[in-house]
């Protein structure tokens, strides 16, 4: 009976056996069908970090969907790998892609823990699941597949295969994929330079990024870095003393942000631009393309600098806008509270303009004293003098200002910067009044022979206004379009030493078909003048009078040889700089000057390679010959005029050979000065974006040639004076300055003029009696038709 009942118990056991192990194998059999084909793994390319490089090889921008830098796995340090297979997989090296022994130790350990502490998964698995399932979902299906997977990925690659594939694809939080950008993310470091602590700390985060972030939860980082360094001494990856040492080791973790791209923001925006447009999103984001550019970071730095002194002089002369608040009581009180809370963090130092409060006016507007958090600083009349004097713009804006009060009173929350002065008793810093510009400026470098953008700074503050004033505006360039208007006839016939007439002119090019009467910048005629001095002296009249002898149509072709591809209007109004124009536009026409007639296009980026080396495009700018030699050298000798005795005389204290032309357009809403030496060419634009009108005097020659100077005085210091090189076919010769002809016997003022060979004067200036006799086309009277 028992052996009965026991056989039945045997077979029924068996039937049911069987039946599971059907069932177990039909469903193995339905999960594992259509597996992903584990060969792609082997052309493993995920998405990669698009690098910027300035022109020395600095990093000056990033761009990624998933932030991420391949490594090999023969650069990461032995404790790195060793960290991560302690406490990911240890039996990584032993199993063949599932390990049921460390599955059953997770779960008693997760058992005892009472909360989940290691997984069961091995790196394979984990390989498996992120590159060949791609599925979230925690089902008994996809735990099948991936196992089943895995075991295939281990017949097929080698452990270091997938150590590499594991440790550039695994989440590690911040938005960092793989370690070299957690590396770099968490401590500011490459893979090779991690230390023991900082491993063990990145090889705690992958079973949870969020919860364990070293940046927002540093202690639970901490307790899992430990965690990870317990099972490297368990494994004997590492000594106790070892141990012990990682652990007490200071990390310094914070929440790094990428200011690579605050280098040189309006340039890289500008290149990545360029690059999305001619090579599309992907291969932007994640094709891990090195891109190649010309900024040179010293001369970048050098720009910006010179850009916010500028503006910060013109904002002073414009005149003091009042406190940038009002506060009291309670208020002030909390204000210098939280200050020296963030003093505390990070103290104030010489050079560092911050908010300060008023808090109290010596007699008849004497020093004033200005707390700053706990302590004081002392505002000296002398530093605060520019405030007292406002220059307005227009006779609207002085009544306007003159209904507030332009006195510090006690309560004030006004801007100052701290300087190196020794401060009285009882005060902590010596301070001088400041404030923020409004106003606007773009500055941009080239090298004139190759075209190359050195620099560009397209505005004050990138993070307050992206928009490109140096590319993306429009601006009139008013008297700096003349030299392009001179070189046009120059090519027509004229020569420096021609006698034109400064005289009232009736033209047509009015508002809806009105006459129009151009006038010069202080309403005054000069009469007979010398060619060179109308462009060094930049009269308007004069202009207007050459473009209409050389014709509209053939200037306009004259400035597109140069590099304008802006719309032009087409009439005499385009004499004076009516037609909007970039500042890129207009330093590559002057660059046309600089390098001896050859127009070079710009050029940002010199190369863009791909993730896997190719070069997708170099480029070698190729200067092609517009002009003449002998028309530029003559063009770049009348604007050193403007510079030694013209309206740009404030760049002389450059102290070198240096030509350029000063712009200034209609109610003083622009103001430009563009400028070159023989090896860098440099255009400044000075205004509002909305247009209005500076204070009054705020011309080319007072607004943007200081910071053309500024520039330019960083930027070639050391460099040795070279003068622009005497093409063949130039001859000089010494002429009346008053006649255009040699000198005669009661000749003044002389000087000293080029000219293209064959064009120079050949007769001697008259005596003063026949001199004022002559006769005047009607060219130099000055009448035109409608």
């Amino acid at each position: 009976m028992f052996k009965r009942l026991f056989l039945g118990f045997s077979i029924l056991f068996g039937v049911v056996l069987l039946g599971l192990l059907g069932v177990g194998v039909y469903f193995w059999y339905i999960w594992s069908s259509n597996l992903p084909y584990i060969g792609v793994l082997k052309d493993y390319r995920p998405p990669v970090v698009t690098r910027v490089y300035s022109a020395d090889g600095e990093v000056i921008g990033r761009f990624w969907e998933e932030k991420r830098v391949l490594v090999d796995l023969d650069v990461c340090p032995d404790h790195l790998i060793e960290a991560f297979v302690a406490a990911e997989d240890a039996r990584f090296f032993e199993h063949e892609g599932v390990d049921v022994k460390s599955i059953v130790r997770a779960m008693i350990r997760n058992f005892t823990a009472g909360r989940i502490e290691q997984g069961g998964s091995t790196i394979t698995q984990q390989v498996t699941k992120s590159l060949l399932l791609k599925n979230p979902e925690r089902t008994y299906r996809r735990k099948v597949r991936e196992a089943t997977l895995s075991l295939q990925v281990e017949r097929v690659f080698t452990k270091h295969e997938i150590l590499y594939l594991y440790l550039n694809q695994i989440y590690l939080g911040q938005g960092a994929y793989g370690v070299q950008a957690a590396a770099d993310t968490y401590f500011g470091k490459t893979v090779e330079d991690l230390t023991l602590a900082e491993s063990a700390l990145l090889a705690g985060l992958p079973q949870a990024p969020a919860r364990y972030s070293p940046v927002r939860h540093f202690d639970r980082a901490k307790a899992r870095q430990r965690y990870v360094l317990e099972r490297m001494v368990e494994e004997r990856f590492i000594t106790r003393e070892a141990f012990e040492e990682a652990l007490a080791e200071e990390l310094d973790i914070r929440e790094r942000e990428d200011n690579t791209f605050q280098k040189a923001p309006y340039f890289t925006e500008y290149v990545r631009r360029d690059v999305l447009e001619r090579y599309g999103r992907e291969m932007l984001y994640r094709g891990g393309l090195e891109i190649h550019t010309t900024v040179d970071l010293k001369l970048q730095a050098f720009a910006k600098e010179a850009l916010l002194r500028g503006l910060g002089e013109l904002d002073k002369r414009e005149g003091y806008r009042g406190p940038l608040r009002r506060i009291a009581g309670a208020e002030a009180d909390r204000f210098l509270e939280e200050q020296a809370g963030r003093f505390a963090e990070a103290p104030p130092k010489a050079g560092d303009t911050l908010e300060g409060l008023v808090l109290e006016v010596g007699d008849r507007g004497g020093a004033v004293a200005v707390g700053l958090g706990h302590e004081k600083a002392l505002l000296p009349l002398s530093h605060m003098a520019w405030a007292r004097k406002p220059n307005p713009r227009a006779a609207h804006y002085a009544a306007e200002l003159k209904k507030r009060s332009t006195a510090l009173r006690p309560g004030d929350v006004i801007l100052v910067r701290l300087l190196a002065e020794d401060p009285p008793e009882g005060y902590s810093w010596v301070a001088a009044l400041e404030q923020t510009p409004e106003a606007q400026a773009a500055i941009l470098a080239m090298d004139p022979a190759t075209g190359a953008v050195l620099a560009m700074v397209g505005g004050k503050d990138f993070n307050e206004s992206q928009y490109n004033r140096a590319t993306q505006a429009k601006r009139q360039p008013g008297s700096a379009f003349k030299p392009i208007v001179y070189a046009a006839a120059l090519d027509k016939g004229m020569t420096p030493a021609d006698i034109l007439m400064d005289s009232p002119i009736i033209a047509g090019g009015g508002e809806a078909g009105s006459v129009w009467k151009p006038k010069n910048y202080k309403d005054t005629f000069y009469g007979p003048t010398l060619m060179r001095t109308a462009l060094a002296q930049s009269r308007n009249v004069i202009t207007v009078k050459l473009l209409r002898r050389i014709g509209v149509p053939y200037t306009i072709d004259y400035a597109r040889k140069l590099g304008i591809e802006s719309d032009l209007a087409p009439d005499l109004s385009l004499a004076l700089g009516s037609s909007g124009v970039s500042l890129l536009e207009m330093t590559r026409a002057y660059a046309v000057f600089a390098n001896e007639g050859k127009a070079a296009p710009p050029v940002f980026v010199t190369r863009i390679v791909d993730r896997d080396g190719r070069v997708l495009e170099e480029n070698r700018a190729e200067a092609e010959q517009v002009i003449s030699r002998e028309t530029a050298y003559v063009m770049t000798d009348l604007m050193k005029a403007v510079v030694e005795e013209g309206t740009g005389t404030r760049v002389k204290a450059l102290q070198r050979p240096a030509a350029g032309k000063t712009g200034t357009t209609n109610d003083l809403r622009d103001a430009w000065f563009l400028g070159f030496t023989p090896d860098l060419v440099t255009g400044v634009w000075v205004g509002y974006d909305d247009q209005r009108s500076m204070a009054r005097n705020e011309t080319g020659s007072r607004a943007a040639s200081p910071v053309w100077l500024y520039f330019m005085q960083a930027a070639l210091e050391g460099e040795p004076v070279r003068d622009f090189e005497v093409p063949e076919g130039i001859v000089f010769a010494r002429i009346d300055a008053k006649t255009g002809l040699l000198p005669g016997p009661s000749s003044g003022r002389t000087v000293l003029q080029t000219f293209v060979e064959g064009t120079e004067p050949k007769e001697v200036s008259p005596e003063p009696a026949a001199a004022r006799q002559g006769h005047f086309s009607e060219f130099d009277l000055g009448f035109e038709g409608n």
